[in-house]
């Protein structure tokens, strides 16, 4: 997920950017309301945007329902990044669409203040997930096996790196592990790195080993730096 560095901080990009445009939606359907329904028009955008929130969660939840099957609780962890947009945007749009269907005023307000949002959504979008360069960043990093200090780049050794971050706590991590494990079985001439996010060894050791996963390149990040 690509994320925007502020000293210390790593903020991921897709949230900020959906915040920005439903702030937009917001504003512009406040604004483009009468002052009369001002205040309503704004309410009515934020309550698409939790509502749109809650049924792209649940949407993947149920699209990948097996991955949670082990650890339920997982579920309610939003660290994962588990969201289907589509769903989300589907779910939003038709709340707006209710809500113009009993007020004859909020029609045009809501129905522009969704079409800014959804293309400022959008073009932000696309522009994230153009090409761009990828470097291995200089994050000091720690082998589990032996707790050697080492960096992803030394650790890729030159070859072709695919960086897994993953965790015990995710549910989509844990679907993925197996077809990563024969991947790097399969392919020794590209490095398959495998970067826990913020654990102890003895966490990160007893999952591969209750999982029954013959991992090369497991390194822990235990600040969470990547």
């Amino acid at each position: 997920m690509l994320s925007l560095q502020l000293g210390p901080l790593a903020l991921p990009v897709a949230p900020l950017l959906l915040f920005v445009a439903a702030w937009l939606a917001m504003t512009l359907a406040s604004r483009l309301a009468s002052p009369a329904r001002r205040h309503e028009a704004g309410n009515a955008v934020f309550h698409a945007t939790l509502v749109g929130l809650l049924a792209a969660r649940l949407s993947h939840l149920a699209f990948h329902a097996s991955a949670y099957a082990a650890s339920p609780w997982s579920m309610i962890d939003l660290r994962d990044g588990g969201w289907h947009s589509a769903s989300g945007l589907l779910a939003g749009s038709l709340w707006l669409a209710w809500r113009g269907w009993k007020t004859l005023e909020l029609r045009r307000p809501l129905g522009l203040g969704l079409l800014a949002g959804v293309l400022v959504w959008t073009a932000g979008t696309f522009a994230t997930q153009l090409p761009r360069e990828a470097l291995l960043p200089d994050v000091p990093l720690a082998e589990l096996a032996g707790g050697q200090p080492t960096t992803l780049a030394r650790t890729a050794a030159g070859r072709p790196a695919v960086v897994n971050l993953w965790a015990t706590w995710c549910g989509p991590c844990r679907a993925e592990m197996p077809v990563l494990a024969a991947a790097q079985q399969r392919t020794p001439d590209v490095a398959i790195l495998f970067a826990n996010q913020g654990e102890r060894a003895d966490v990160v050791q007893a999952f591969l080993a209750r999982e029954r996963l013959a991992l090369r390149d497991v390194l822990l990040d235990e600040r969470s730096a990547l």
